[in-house]
């Protein structure tokens, strides 16, 4: 009596739980369906505490996840949903939307991977092989801009090694230049710079103006002496030209 009372116990709670969860699960849908997907989330993750292996609840909630643009979340419940299905069908369906996750996360290889497994298991669904086909499309360009961007990279690193090696090997010159001059050149070219560090500055433009302007006055300076010298010979000879009275005869 004992064990038949506790698989009629189990089996009332069994029941119990699973008309909760389609109670949820039907609660969750009339919320999805208003655009309440809050709501319809609420009654999604309370079927899946009724039932922890609830299909309808799993997949749903991957469902209202992904309307809400949370995709990385709504892969998981789309994983699990796929791992929970018992049907083909049922599989193929998480499956396909687990692609649709991945590819709106730019998940190119996962969603390829995807959408072959659901074509295995609904080989006619035309919109598994049009994401299927698009994905791959997007997954040889996203290939290709990687070589491209591979390729742009060694060829600048190549061209930084030649430059390097350019700038050494003129280091390398002209330290070898220099260890080859003997000590007399060596010393003259110091004494060279010294001299020309010795050397006073070229004169500026206003230095070379007033010099100008000196000049000329010492040549207007020294014509006026010249001038005032020619003047004095005058008159002394014009003096020795007159004798004075004192010759005369009185």
């Amino acid at each position: 009596m004992k064990f038949l009372l506790t698989i009629l116990l189990g089996a009332i709670t069994i029941t119990t739980f699973a008309q909760s969860e389609r109670t949820h699960i039907r609660g969750g849908n009339d919320a999805y369906k208003k655009g309440d997907l809050e709501q319809a989330e609420e009654e999604y993750r309370r079927a899946i505490e009724a039932t922890p292996n609830s299909l309808k609840g799993t997949y749903n909630l991957g469902n209202v996840t992904y309307e809400q643009q949370r995709y990385e979340e709504a892969v998981k419940h789309y994983q699990s949903a796929a791992a929970a299905a018992k049907t083909d069908t049922d599989k193929s369906d998480a499956l396909y939307n687990l692609g649709n996750a991945h590819l709106n996360q730019q998940e190119l290889k996962e969603a390829v991977d995807a959408y072959k497994e659901s074509l295995k298991l609904n080989p006619k669904d035309m919109a598994s092989k049009y994401n299927l086909a698009y994905s791959l499309q997007q997954l040889k360009m996203q290939q290709q801009q990687q070589q491209e961007q591979q390729q742009q990279q060694g060829e600048q690193g190549e061209e930084g090694e030649e430059q390097e090696q350019e700038q050494q090997q003129n280091q390398e010159q002209q330290e070898q230049e220099q260890e080859e001059e003997s000590p007399e050149d060596q010393e003259q070219q110091n004494q060279d710079e010294e001299d020309q560090e010795n050397q006073s500055p070229p004169p500026t433009s206003g230095e070379e103006e007033q010099e100008d302007v000196d000049r000329q006055k010492a040549l207007e300076t020294l014509e006026k002496i010249g001038k005032e010298d020619e003047e004095v010979q005058k008159k002394m000879r014009k003096s020795d030209a007159q004798p004075s009275n004192s010759d005369k005869d009185w």
